[in-house]
């Protein structure tokens, strides 16, 4: 089904368009006789006569913009293409017969298509436009809306109006879902459903980041966002995310199945809302998109308490949508940084790295390649800061890859005081975009006007400030570390002269290294993302016995296992592509016309050829 309604709508995307006719419901203007000899019918004249002028001039001003008005949108209907009104008549029906394959077709192909052959620097057609098309649907034109708006965000310059509008439709869209005399007959694909929550938070942070830009703002601008002060509010954003929880009792569910309970049982439990995918994938993107906005906001501790239901390995349900995967496992990894957990920050950056090694092929084509591969260009360079702060052998394929694509960085970062602008420069280059939750005074010119003058640190910045004050206090370890590896045993006092300080300041640096290496770590099949227990993070110990400091390095083995496995199972890929390949055509000989001549006789001087080939002089 989904390969024919494809044909329907993409047969004539390489194609010249050819004039389709389509029956719709728009009136014609200007092809009645009121206006062909310049006078009025005598009904009207008298209807005119007995009215008060401005009445009337009122009237015809009102008239004559809403047939301006229809008539541009005739013009903006004539000038869209064939293939993409049919393509919005097709997507509309695939909604509304729940049929998924269809959309997922039209979403994650057709849209797509379209967009890059006819809408790459453009606007989609607006929804009051191809409303004919749809029969006026106002659900269908919603989340069309969603779509449009997403498209402005990404290839255009959204303007306040852009912005303000987009907002307008989320709250729609999630009103009636939420809102509504029980589940509402609709269903989405869950990559759809991931992306309206992604979406919604990246409008949200966009416009917290335009909004703080105060100079830049036009008078008209300023009295806008004085009046809808409420627009994108932090408050409405955390809302929606909760209220999805709520509603489709999600960590409930989640922790039933963690139960073993059976479906029956699980259905009673979170009741007729939970049991609709609709509502259950919803509430579960929502715990990841709560993950991302106290991030942004800068609260990592409740960040990873939102997610101490949500376990972390294959089986999950957000490894299904892999820019939900990729994105689940970035934030956890920089929140556990900003924790100062470094050892479980590089295991979820090694474990997601890995994940999008071993299937960069199969999502080339994704529409979210590019922003798949961002994502982890920027955790290979939050992989190099903690290893440079808590040094680990955990994956050589993983740091080798960091190595080759911030190795300067890394160097510099070992070289203690140095290696501060490197630290600056991968944190500011790989942290989330932080915001700020508080907009601007603009309902008061005077506050406002004091903002300007003295505007507040920026979030990154501040954020940026805490994690140096961080490196800084560990600055002296990478030079200690560096004697300490040379010796098992060393006196204190050459220790001291090594270090160019007194035996005190020795004493206070051994002690800030001793502490960088402890780290509370999560515990293996842990509850929560923020349970754990204190650990040793570094392979090199040391002890203090009067004058003498001690020293034990425990080297870690190279992991064997997972490079057999890993190579194992790229042979055996290979054995059954060529196992399933065509063997190759049989050569014919061709019939010589001439017969054969007899070779001829090897020179009587000549030596026997010997077994590699050469040959033996007699």
């Amino acid at each position: 089904m989904s390969q024919q309604r494809k044909a329907i709508w993409e047969a004539d995307l390489d194609e010249e368009l050819q004039d389709v006719d389509l029956n719709l419901a728009i009136g014609s203007y200007g092809q009645n006789d009121l206006y062909n000899d310049g006078t009025r019918p005598a009904s009207l004249a008298n209807d005119v006569l007995n009215r008060p002028s401005t009445v009337q001039s009122r009237i015809d001003e009102a008239t004559l913009v809403a047939v301006q008005q229809q008539m541009a949108q005739q013009a903006a209907f004539a000038s869209i293409p064939d293939v993409v009104k049919r393509f919005i008549v097709h997507f509309h029906q695939a909604v509304l017969e729940n049929n998924l394959a269809e959309i997922t077709v039209a979403y994650e192909s057709g849209w797509n298509r379209l967009t890059e052959k006819f809408y790459a620097k453009t606007e989609w057609p607006e929804a009051e436009v191809i409303a004919p098309l749809v029969n006026d649907d106002q659900i269908f034109l919603i989340l069309y809306r969603e779509l449009y708006y997403r498209h402005v965000y990404s290839r255009l310059q959204p303007d306040i109006d852009d912005r303000f509008h987009s907002y307008e439709n989320s709250c729609e869209l999630f009103n009636y879902l939420l809102n509504s005399d029980g589940p509402v007959p609709l269903q989405l694909p869950e990559q759809w459903l991931w992306d309206i929550i992604d979406e919604f938070i990246y409008q949200f942070q966009s416009f917290c980041t335009w909004r703080t830009k105060v100079k830049s703002k036009t008078d008209e601008e300023l009295q806008l966002l004085g009046e809808g002060n409420q627009v994108w509010s932090s408050y409405s954003v955390l809302n929606v995310l909760y209220s999805l929880i709520q509603k489709s009792k999600i960590n409930e569910h989640i922790l039933a199945l963690q139960e073993g309970k059976s479906t029956e049982e699980i259905a009673e439990i979170v009741g007729e809302y939970g049991v609709r995918p609709l509502y259950r994938m919803l509430g579960y993107f929502s715990i990841i998109g709560l993950l991302r906005v106290h991030s942004l906001l800068g609260d990592f501790t409740l960040a990873l308490k939102v997610m101490e239901n949500v376990e972390l390995n294959q089986k999950s349900p957000f490894t299904r949508v892999t820019a939900c995967h990729v994105t689940t496992y970035y934030y956890v990894g920089f929140c556990y940084i900003m924790l100062r957990r470094y050892s479980d920050a590089i295991r979820a950056f090694v474990s997601i790295l890995n994940f999008i090694l071993r299937m960069r092929q199969y999502h080339t084509r994704s529409y979210q390649y590019d922003q798949i591969n961002k994502t982890a260009d920027r955790m290979y360079a939050l992989f190099a800061i903690c290893n440079a702060l808590s040094p680990s052998r955990l994956d050589d394929n993983i740091f080798n890859t960091a190595k080759e694509r911030f190795g300067e960085q890394i160097t510099k970062m070992s070289r203690g005081e140095e290696g501060i602008p490197a630290f600056e420069e991968l944190f500011i280059y790989a942290c989330p975009k932080f915001i700020s939750a508080n907009p601007p005074p603009y309902e008061d010119p005077e506050l406002l006007q004091a903002y300007i003058d003295d505007p507040p640190v920026e979030p990154i910045q501040r954020h940026l400030s805490l994690f140096l004050s961080e490196v800084r206090a560990q600055v002296p370890v990478p030079t200690l570390r560096s004697f300490l590896k040379l010796y098992t045993s060393l006196d204190a006092k050459k220790l001291a002269n090594f270090l160019d300080a007194d035996e005190e300041e020795m004493v206070q640096q051994m002690m800030v290294m001793k502490q960088a290496s402890r780290s509370i770590s999560r515990v293996e099949n842990g509850k929560g993302l923020l349970d754990g227990q204190t650990i040793s993070t570094s392979d090199l110990d040391f002890v203090i016995d009067d004058n003498m400091v001690h020293i034990a390095e425990s080297t870690v083995g190279r992991r064997y296992a997972g490079w057999f496995i890993r190579n194992t199972e790229h042979a055996q890929r290979v054995y059954d592509t060529i196992k399933s390949s065509p063997l190759p055509p049989r050569k014919v000989n061709v019939t010589q016309t001439q017969p054969a001549q007899a070779a001829p006789a090897p020179p009587r001087n000549a030596g026997a050829k010997v077994a590699w080939g050469g040959i033996k002089v007699a």
